[in-house]
């Protein structure tokens, strides 16, 4: 949440494209991060794109979200299990450091083909890392479909 307060919540809206250091470190914009020190993010994984897998990050609140779907799942559906296993082996939470970054970790990175830079990608409730060239082609592939989705809000 960004305004404990208030307790007006936080929009990952827009793109960035950041360097990773040496120590696999990227920054955060600062819309983006907790205000509560310490806040861990849930950084995971995410296999679905057919341009290749990018890292997907969750705040705690969607994280719950998400445990909270999965356990609603019929426990005699065999996709239950594999979504729990798939998910609690491919994640990792992560804290944002002093400096607003996070550290990705070296085998999730490699998956992703995130080496030099990053590209951080909001999906207003979450956001994606992704390797920039990946990303472009996931960009190009969305804009053919955009047409048919944003009728999905008429």
């Amino acid at each position: 949440m960004r305004n404990a307060v208030n307790k007006e919540p936080t929009y990952y809206n827009s793109l960035y494209r950041h360097g990773v250091d040496e120590k696999r470190r990227v920054q955060i914009p600062a819309k983006w991060r907790p205000e509560k020190p310490g806040t861990e993010l849930t950084l995971m994984l995410w296999p679905k794109a057919k341009e290749g897998p990018c890292l997907r990050v969750l705040p705690p609140a969607e994280m719950a979200k998400m445990v909270k779907a999965i356990d609603a799942m019929s426990n005699g559906d065999a996709n239950k299990v594999v979504l729990k296993r798939f998910i609690g082996s491919e994640s990792v939470q992560v804290s944002v450091d002093k400096a607003g970054r996070i550290c990705l970790p070296e085998g999730m990175a490699r998956a992703a083909g995130i080496k030099d830079e990053a590209m951080l990608v909001g999906l207003l409730d979450r956001f994606e890392i992704w390797n920039p060239q990946s990303y472009e082609k996931v960009k190009a592939s969305d804009a053919v479909l955009a047409h048919e989705a944003f009728k999905l809000m008429e």
